[in-house]
């Protein structure tokens, strides 16, 4: 299948409102769409169900489940496209905007001085009309610049049109080994990976490492954390710290997520008290923003490792299951001629409010260049 067939029938697909979604992982050159034979809504209820789940942020509610077994699934390799030029975006000057967020943000630092929690994470939406938003053109434009993030178009015609370039991974994991990636503190990328992190940064990034570790003790074994490393992702910096550890014979997928998800990357910690503070204070609701996606109980197969003992093992291939979930962010809604972006950042209690005003403007501005 050429390229252009492969993108035509997607726009046939959602001409006739029909669910699908299509993604690639980061660094890779192949697209994979699944394709939903109806429109029926389908939920995953433990992790147990193979296909691609889209999760809100609100764990509270049903993952949605673009099921394989109902799904045509296709893919195209070596994909090619056109260098996309990202353009500089204007200065955000929604004045109104701004005060809202700022007094949210002095509620947070408020909150965190009168030991509510130790961190909270605040974000907003913007919207911006484009008369001729093209679904799969924005697509194609964040598959040619964000390279190494995760990027995907998601749509429902009874939840919604989702697209986003996510750098973060939520958990990896095969077999019973797995491995979670800890992803916080930002600052504009200005040419080298070489900077100087502040403290509130360092110390968001600890929270992070920290609640994941300890979430995962009861759960799993051999866990292990990598050393701190400060990565790019489009025009931003982040500090990146992995962590990985073998399942519990009695420990399974849904274990993991339920203490994990959402993390203090992209809620708070404690996670209970900081969730509460943002679903009674942020004005709006987050959805799928700071959810997480992924390919769901996929069938992988491994060959054995070569070697003369071993050569009569070689035919005999391994099949695992593999699951490679995504946390959405740096993401879009497409609601008719609106896009709506959303953005938001880690409140300690040295957060000041104007940076960290100014930090959501960096990151709309990441995913604004592509429309």
């Amino acid at each position: 299948m050429t390229l252009d067939d492969f993108f035509n029938r997607i726009e046939t697909h959602y001409s006739n409102a029909l669910p699908f979604v299509v993604y690639r992982k980061p660094n890779e050159n192949v697209v994979k769409v699944l394709l939903q034979e109806t429109n029926d809504l389908y939920f995953s209820k433990g992790f147990t169900e193979q296909g691609f789940v889209f999760s809100p942020f609100d764990d509270s509610q049903d993952p949605v489940l673009i099921p394989v077994e109902n799904s045509e699934v296709v893919s195209v390799s070596n994909v090619m496209l056109s260098e996309f030029e990202a353009f500089k975006v204007n200065e955000y000057s929604d004045k109104d905007s701004k005060k809202i967020h700022i007094n949210l943000i002095k509620k947070g630092i408020k909150a965190i001085n009168n030991n509510e929690f130790e961190k909270v994470v605040l974000s907003r939406q913007e919207t911006i009309n484009r008369p001729e938003l093209n679904t799969i053109s924005i697509f194609k434009k964040l598959l040619s610049y964000y390279k190494s993030a995760f990027v995907y178009c998601w749509y429902h015609p009874k939840v919604g049109l989702w697209l986003g370039a996510t750098p973060e991974t939520l958990i990896k994991i095969e077999g019973k080994q797995f491995s979670i990636m800890a992803l916080a503190g930002t600052q504009d990328y200005k040419g080298t990976l070489d900077v100087v992190w502040k403290d509130k940064e360092k110390d968001e990034q600890h929270i992070v490492t920290n609640f994941i570790i300890e979430s995962l003790k009861p759960l799993v074994e051999n866990i292990k954390a990598s050393e701190t490393e400060t990565v790019k992702a489009g025009n931003l910096l982040h500090l990146k710290t992995m962590i990985s550890a073998r399942l519990q014979s009695n420990s399974n997928l849904k274990d993991i997520i339920s203490v994990l998800h959402p993390t203090p990357a992209v809620c708070g910690f404690p996670k209970q008290d900081a969730k509460q503070f943002i679903l009674k204070h942020e004005s709006y609701n987050r959805e799928f923003y700071t959810g997480f996606l992924g390919e769901l109980n996929f069938e992988t197969t491994k060959a054995p490792r070569s070697g003369k003992r071993n050569i009569e093992n070689r035919a005999y291939a391994i099949n695992k299951k593999s699951t490679q979930l995504y946390v959405n962010l740096r993401c879009m809604q497409l609601k008719d001629t609106k896009a709506i972006i959303y953005v938001g950042g880690g409140i300690t209690e040295s957060s000041n409010a104007e940076s960290e005003w100014k930090e959501t403007v960096s990151k709309s501005q990441t995913i604004k260049q592509v429309l």
